[in-house]
């Protein structure tokens, strides 16, 4: 992985960019100490998983196991605890 300071590395965007590209990963350093990587958008794409789902939520629903489960969705009339007034 190549090193560059960051006053060169905004100097030559382009050459960074490029190296990303074809030869991997590229360090930025700010004072000696590493900073930012650049990436390429694919090696981007693999670390952040960015995808198209392959499924809808609605075709989820429809085909979870759980579809047919049936929830009880009425409020109970509990009102909770008794007042203590001591």
């Amino acid at each position: 992985m190549k090193t560059w300071q960051l006053q060169h590395a905004k100097n030559h965007l382009s050459e960074v960019v490029r190296n990303a590209l074809h030869e991997g990963p590229q360090t930025i350093t700010l004072h000696g100490t590493p900073t930012a990587v650049v990436i390429s958008f694919d090696e981007y794409s693999k670390v952040v998983n960015v995808r198209k789902p392959e499924n809808t939520l609605s075709s989820f629903f429809h085909t979870s196991p759980l579809r047919n489960i049936t929830i009880d969705l009425n409020r109970s009339k509990d009102t909770g605890r008794n007042e203590v007034i001591l």
